[in-house]
């Protein structure tokens, strides 16, 4: 069984042991949005929403089948909760808030940011966790104090999750999650000290860091019919690599979901980027970390999505891949999504989303594809920052929603310049999830097992003529200069 628990919804999914799913069920919850910038969920929805989805789920066959549980998760986005009530004493801050923007920036102008980068792979941003906690304790009445004595435990997603599903008997997160806090000293495994002072953190709020695989808790009595193993934990990406069965050093996954996010697996080497990427470990197993760059785009469905719910352009989602199918080109549009600011390589909070090119010939059709076609430019210019920091691309999966869209795989490969393979399946954070969880419980004896059961359904492959694709990057570049804030 794998909790998936994301940014717009939490689902459930069963596998089987050939890793194809038996059931699927899916809650979407309300995003709240109390001032400019800032992005909120509220955990007990997400608790309710889980034991929902997941009972739904165990409901397709005898509750005995069932071997163990994994998660997978939002990253970044934190919960502080009360340890004797297990109450939330605020929201979740979503990964995509940028309330604390000032804070790291003051902390950049400190200094501060060599030493974050060194220890945790990671840049100032607040994007990550721990000026959300910051926020949180210096904002909510009296938190702080409690924090001090011990009244308080926080954790990402995972974190809440595990305590609620063990009844409060477990404050434990993994290390894809642990890493994504700038607390994690990645290269020492284990909570930085200094790190928790300077981003005045109480050490005594963090949860304990296990491996990714591995008995974390059992689900307490009364939860599901039977108290089930929880035998794995990883950040969503992290868990998608996993899940893409990306196991050998430069294999790449790219998953697009309201952002993309893409991996490419490092081997034992923790590379420090010199183009702003992201240093993470991928997994550990047996107390062997595997560790991977990452670069991070901010908003890739979340384009769409705006397209459809904001300007009403489109009903569904998928209409996009006709849209952008029955034009010859963009027509010169180009859409900058910089709604929440832009992410890897550029790392800037304060830029924002426009649109170039804009003619009366312009429909809805072309505003479609030029979101699409965003999404391939922002991962080709994560592409040249991996390679420019020495990885060597081997093969390039894609997954997640978006990955459905044949016209965005086969754009892609075209921008890219290298195949782009596509699962059978696209449940592929999930699937790490329960791969995790069923290496624990010797559902699958090792990683040789688990790529054994990937299938590629299709393989996208480049035709673009080359000075068409440079001449597209190259406009793409450009607009992207006009939207930086400096």
């Amino acid at each position: 069984m794998a909790i998936d628990q994301g940014t717009t919804s939490t689902r459930a999914i069963l596998f089987e042991g050939n890793a194809q799913p038996i059931k699927v069920t899916q809650r979407e919850f309300e995003q709240h949005y109390p001032a400019l910038g800032w992005v909120e969920h509220d955990p007990e929805q997400i608790w309710r929403d889980t034991l929902s989805v997941t009972r739904e789920a165990i409901s397709a066959v005898p509750v005995g089948r069932v071997a163990s549980i994994g998660i997978t998760n939002q990253r970044e986005t934190i919960v502080v909760w009360n340890r004797s009530t297990g109450d939330p004493i605020h929201r979740a801050i979503v990964w995509q808030d940028r309330r604390t923007a000032g804070e790291c920036a003051r902390l950049k102008t400190d200094g501060a940011e060599e030493m974050v980068r060194e220890r945790t792979g990671l840049l100032l941003d607040p994007y990550f966790s721990a000026t959300k906690i910051a926020w949180i304790l210096d904002n909510v009445a009296g938190a702080r104090a409690s924090a001090e004595r011990g009244e308080l435990a926080c954790g990402t997603i995972d974190s809440f999750l595990l305590w609620r599903l063990t009844g409060g008997a477990v404050h434990a997160t993994d290390i894809t999650n642990a890493s994504r806090t700038s607390l994690f000293d990645i290269r020492q495994q284990c909570w930085d000290a200094e790190l928790c002072r300077l981003f005045r953190v109480p050490e005594t709020l963090l949860p304990a860091v296990r491996d990714n695989s591995g008995i974390f808790g059992m689900t307490a009595p009364g939860l599901f019919g039977a108290e089930l193993p929880i035998a794995g934990m990883a950040g969503d990406q992290q868990a998608a690599l996993f899940g893409q069965a990306c196991f050998t050093p430069g294999m790449v996954k790219s998953t697009y979901g309201t952002g993309c996010f893409m991996l490419v697996n490092t081997g034992t080497a923790a590379v420090i980027s010199r183009h702003r990427l992201l240093t993470t470990p991928a997994y550990r197993i047996g107390g062997v970390t595997t560790y991977a760059l990452e670069g991070s785009i901010f908003v890739a469905g979340a384009a769409i999505q705006w397209l459809r719910d904001s300007l009403g352009l489109i009903s569904d989602a998928a209409e996009t891949e006709g849209l952008a199918a029955s034009l010859p080109d963009s027509h010169g549009i180009t859409l900058v999504p910089a709604f929440v600011g832009l992410g890897a390589p550029h790392w800037d909070p304060d830029a924002r989303g426009a649109i170039f090119g804009l003619t009366l010939n312009a429909s809805r059709a072309h505003l479609a594809r030029a979101a699409l076609e965003a999404v391939a430019y922002q991962t080709h210019d994560l592409m040249d920052a991996m390679s420019g920091d020495g990885a060597r691309l081997s093969s390039f999966r894609v997954d997640g929603g978006m990955a459905a869209n044949a016209w965005l795989c086969q754009f892609l490969a075209d921008i890219m310049d290298m195949p782009v393979e596509r699962p059978e399946n696209l449940e592929t954070t999930a699937l790490g999830a329960a791969f995790l969880a069923g290496l624990a419980t010797g559902v699958w004896p090792d990683l040789e097992a688990l790529s054994a059961t990937w299938k590629q359904r299709d393989c996208f492959m480049p035709s673009m003529p080359a000075d068409r694709r440079a001449q597209l990057i190259e406009g793409w570049r450009t607009a992207v200069v006009k939207t930086l804030s400096k």
